[in-house]
């Protein structure tokens, strides 16, 4: 038996912290009683601990398997800075950085090994993971197994196979969101044992009142809402253009902002990311690409410019704020056009199958595939070229690949944008024979003495960031590095930005592609019913919001929150019998407002005629508990936190 004190103690050692969050333990427990557990922990609920701690008090290697690369190679990264052993293997790395990883994990010098589930494809490569020792099979992002899932991975279907391999070795299926259906559906799935195990944390969210605006004039709304709720906040888009428009007029507007999507350089995401945690940025104007792995508690509001498509992305994006449990919002800005723009994400995310293997047979043509070849190789492949080419629309081509991706003849995978590695391949005593020109011995001393673990594995460099402390001219570097591994005393692989595709079998001839209900149809007909189930709840003012949220997820007995904006439009005005509860309502608007707020906009606030709040806002401003200051009204003392 595992002493209950022990994955404490491999917290406190690897983490630095004294006890788990909400239903950590009991997963933890789970999994070290040999169980198969689905773990459904909200955003920002510790998944990655739930496996990492027994990862570490577990005998072999554990497995995780993710669809999230830069997710991965953060784990990874993060892992290794707390002295956890920890390698992972994607399509997106050269044969030798995988052979690297493999031979460790075969020798037990890892204890955590990440894989891209379309690994799990190859036969070689199955045939490989026989040789390891392992003793849990984990499965992040799990609602990606399910054919009821809104993120349908074909390749995630793979994972039984490994199932299959390791029988004794438990199963721990993590996801933030998935409804009833989709979790017996992951248990089938992943065929778990009798002895099983769920643990499900509520999706209630108390502290967070959801709320929707609408109105054409988005900007404007916007910036009355950051301008109201003071803290941190994301603003989610689905464009990159518009993360920078919005933030520049932002930034313009005096609130601190700045701009996040996939398309930006490793470093640059790093940094911006960095300056919004620490606070020297407060607003972060983003794409879905930003907030996963986040971990930043005082975030008091989020606002979905656009629209997603679905309850499960919008729950995890809205639910990035408040996690340190005081008071946030969340907040949609909503127009007419949205509704039809919902219905026209329909028709883009799935276009007609004559057209998907169209762009198969140009996508082969444009890389200089020739038919029968291609197995097991990765390409280069500039989208907006080809899309320029062939003079399509993104929109449409994009959803096309993802659909050949999903049916298992390509992965494409258009933000590969991977930052330079090397690796000292000669040994120790090798380096002081070897006779180099200036440059070149210059910067190889560069990197032995900033570079721990570089005759060991795979190191990130950056060469612009070399060349500034070398004070050398970036092609200088560059050129060093090249004769280097010309020499072969590095590998160096170069920094990948163009996207890639990648072909797990030869091509073929197009007609002969053939999408399966499972990848087309079922998927078509199970987004048109999630874009529904958004619309209800953005246009639908007769439901609580927080309700309809837990309803969808499968919490039937969900009640009232009485703070979303439905719930709050619902309060009938009070009698002159009722002045306590209207004066504490009008005291909880106006903390809300630590600048103040006028009347007009605190009765609109509230649902209730100026005049009728006139008298009990003027007992208030006799008592001294507000004043006016500017013509608004705000509180004497310190506001609230949000």
């Amino acid at each position: 038996m595992i002493d209950p004190a022990e994955p404490v103690g491999v917290l406190r050692r690897h983490w630095g912290h004294n006890g788990f969050r909400p239903l950590q333990a009991e997963i933890i427990a789970s999994v070290l009683d040999g169980a198969d557990t689905i773990g459904l922990l909200p955003t920002g609920g510790g998944k990655s601990i739930t496996f990492q701690v027994p990862a570490l008090m577990l005998p072999g290697i554990t497995l995780v398997v993710t669809p999230l690369i830069a997710l991965m190679k953060d784990q990874v990264d993060n892992l290794r800075r707390i002295d956890v052993p920890a390698a992972c293997i994607n399509s997106g790395m050269t044969y030798a950085e995988r052979r690297l990883a493999m031979q460790k994990a075969a020798l037990g010098r890892i204890k955590l090994l990440y894989l891209s589930p379309e690994k799990l494809a190859s036969a070689q490569f199955l045939q490989e993971l026989k040789d390891l020792d392992v003793s849990l099979i984990v499965v992040d992002e799990a609602h990606c197994i399910s054919q009821w899932g809104y993120d349908f991975r074909p390749s995630y279907l793979n994972i039984a196979g490994v199932r299959r391999i390791f029988p004794d070795a438990p199963v721990l299926a993590l996801t933030a969101s998935a409804t009833p259906e989709v979790v017996d559906d992951i248990s089938r799935r992943l065929l778990f044992r009798q002895q099983s195990a769920i643990f499900r944390k509520s999706f209630a969210r108390p502290n967070i009142s959801y709320v929707v605006r609408h109105g054409d004039n988005k900007p404007q709304r916007l910036l009355t809402i950051l301008k109201a709720v003071p803290g941190s906040g994301i603003v989610y888009v689905r464009s990159r253009k518009r993360t920078r428009e919005i933030a520049d007029a932002l930034t313009a507007a005096g609130i601190s902002a700045g701009f996040y999507h996939a398309g930006l350089a490793p470093e640059e995401k790093s940094q911006r990311q960095q300056l919004w945690k620490d606070g020297h940025l407060r607003i972060m104007v983003a794409t879905n690409a930003f907030g996963m792995g986040i971990d930043k508690p005082d975030v008091r509001v989020v606002v979905h410019y656009d629209l997603p498509s679905s309850l499960e992305e919008y729950y995890q994006e809205a639910g990035r704020a408040g996690r340190d449990g005081k008071p946030a919002f969340a907040v949609v800005l909503a127009s007419p056009a949205d509704k039809a723009s919902l219905s026209r994400r329909l028709s883009e995310a799935f276009p007609p199958k004559e057209f998907i293997a169209a762009v198969y047979d140009s996508a082969c043509i444009f890389i200089d595939l020739a038919l029968g070849e291609g197995y097991n190789k990765v390409f280069d492949f500039d989208f907006n070229l080809f899309c320029h080419r062939q003079k399509l629309r993104p929109a449409p081509v994009r959803s096309a690949l993802q659909i050949l991706t999903r049916a298992g003849y390509i992965e494409f995978d258009e933000d590969a944008d991977a930052r330079a590695r090397v690796i000292v391949t000669v040994t120790k005593q090798e380096i002081y024979d070897l006779r180099l020109d200036h440059d070149d011995d210059e910067l190889l001393m560069y990197l032995l003495r900033n570079c721990p673990g570089i005759f060991a594995d795979y190191v990130q460099i950056t060469e612009t960031a070399i060349a500034a402390e070398m004070h050398l001219p970036a092609d200088t570097v560059y050129r060093s590095l090249l004769s280097l591994a010309r020499a072969r005393i590095i590998n160096y692989v170069p920094r990948r930005q163009t996207p890639f595709i990648y072909f797990p079998s030869r091509r073929i001839c197009s007609r002969y592609i053939e999408l399966s209900p499972a990848v087309y149809d079922n998927m078509r007909r199970r987004m048109q019913m999630r874009i529904q189930a958004m619309t209800r709840f953005v246009f639908d003012s007769d439901a609580c919001r927080a309700a309809t949220i837990l309803r969808y997820f499968g919490e039937t007995s969900a009640s009232e929150c009485g703070c979303c904006d439905v719930c709050r439009s619902r309060k009938t005005p009070p009698t002159d019998h009722a002045l306590p509860p209207l004066k504490d309502r009008i005291l909880y608007v106006i903390s809300r407002f630590p600048d103040g707020i006028a009347l007009a906009d605190l009765a609109a606030e509230m649902a209730h005629p100026a005049a009728q709040l006139a008298d009990v806002i003027r007992q208030m401003l006799d008592s001294e508990i507000i004043v006016f200051d500017n013509n608004n009204l705000r509180l004497k003392n310190a506001p609230a936190s949000c």
